[in-house]
């Protein structure tokens, strides 16, 4: 097993605002607090761990499905993040819930018990996230057939 390092440089341009660079050829992102902290001219960092989480999921199910040359395509992801207090009185994320949607009938899929049984624990980022956030996560189909 090989350590890899990513790096992601922030530039404060205003207040909450932030200059996003995740270097090589990756356009640069514009990160924010909403209103009254910012201005909300970008996603706010709960919205970005939520992308992120909603990102690898995605990515990890299309790759188990890809594996047996199955299409699954256009895959769609929800991700909700509940933003409370602590016992501390400090706002954190609670929870996530997670809801990754299927291109097609869950009919159309070979191999598909397997591959949601097997995914989500090939989700760097959920799988690191999920040891201090619980993440629930949901799948269905392109008839919103629940499967997992």
């Amino acid at each position: 097993m090989s350590n890899e390092q990513v790096t992601v440089e922030l530039t404060q341009q205003q207040d909450y605002r932030f200059d996003i660079r995740f270097g090589d050829a990756v356009p640069n992102l514009i990160g924010d607090e909403p209103a009254p902290m910012g201005s909300g001219t970008g996603p706010s960092p709960v919205q970005l761990l939520c992308a992120a989480v909603g990102n690898c999921l995605s990515d990890s199910l299309l790759f188990a499905l890809r594996k047996f040359k199955q299409a699954p395509e256009p895959l769609r992801a929800t991700v909700v993040a509940e933003v409370g207090r602590n016992p501390e009185g400090r706002l954190r994320v609670l929870r996530m819930d997670a809801t990754l949607h299927l291109g097609v009938p869950a009919a159309q899929l070979e191999h598909l018990d397997r591959v949601l049984s097997q995914f989500e624990s090939y989700c760097t980022v959920t799988q690191s996230v999920g040891q201090g956030i619980p993440i629930a996560l949901k799948v269905v189909d392109a008839d919103n057939l629940v499967l997992k």
